[in-house]
């Protein structure tokens, strides 16, 4: 196995973690100052005791296209937030189902329908 400076590996992380997190405060300060707090999917409506719980969302999920018109940007609440990005997974694996028939009905119920019903003559 190669020797791996763990140090390095580590102040790279975290040097990569601030720099998403400066570019994230960037753009959100941004986009609560052009746009109404109201979530553009289910339309609830937030202030300042609540904004926490209103994300930006990138319209073509690059996190890193940030437009000063803020054209890549939604307002939405943390549900309709994680909801659009297991949608966009849902979507890019190509189904929702998990691949598996069910097995077909072996039995019919109405099999000696005939010889019940004459019995009953």
């Amino acid at each position: 196995m190669a020797n791996i400076n763990t140090t390095k590996l580590d102040r790279i992380v975290a040097d990569a973690r601030r720099a998403a997190e400066q570019r994230g405060h960037g753009y959100r300060d941004r986009a609560l100052k052009m746009y109404p707090w109201i979530c553009g999917r289910c339309a609830r409506e937030f202030d300042r005791s609540n904004v926490q719980q209103l994300t930006v969302h990138h319209r073509n999920h690059n996190h890193d296209d940030n437009p000063a018109d803020g054209s890549n940007w939604e307002l939405l609440c943390l549900y309709c937030h994680d909801n659009e990005h297991q949608r966009y997974l849902d979507h890019d694996t190509g189904s929702l189902d998990t691949g598996d028939a069910p097995a077909p009905a072996t039995g019919n119920p109405f099999a000696d329908l005939k010889a019940m019903l004459e019995r009953k003559k």
